[in-house]
């Protein structure tokens, strides 16, 4: 597995860590939240077509899954940065199965052609 080069939190100063830290708690707790209780949760925003296409993958499939939304393009982007701080990954929306993070729709596509979500 190729791991990602992340900045070490002993090279951060004591108010960087602070700040990472106050950075919209209650979104990434929400979203934290949403995650540890459901099975499937995707994460995304409003006017995202591959938002709209993970949602209605898992919905032709008849698979259940919970929607957490925050803003649109032009609206609630230090939300979404808080989101994509906490969970590494760059985009939306932002597929997790059982707690893991499987990507965006590309990868749930794969998976649904799969048969693994069954």
């Amino acid at each position: 597995m190729v791991e990602r080069n992340v900045l070490p939190d002993s090279r951060r100063s004591e108010a960087v860590r602070a700040q990472l830290a106050g950075f919209h708690p209650e979104v990434v707790g929400r979203v934290q939240a949403a995650v540890d209780s459901h099975d499937v949760v995707v994460v995304g925003m409003a006017q995202n077509p591959f938002v709209k296409r993970a949602r209605r993958a898992l919905a032709d499939a008849k698979i259940s899954y919970e929607y957490v939304e925050y803003g649109g393009y032009l609206s609630m982007w230090k939300e979404r940065l808080a989101i994509k701080l906490w969970s590494g990954y760059p985009t939306y929306p932002q597929v997790f199965v059982k707690q893991v993070l499987i990507g965006g729709y590309r990868e749930l596509q794969v998976m649904l052609d799969a048969g693994a979500l069954r």
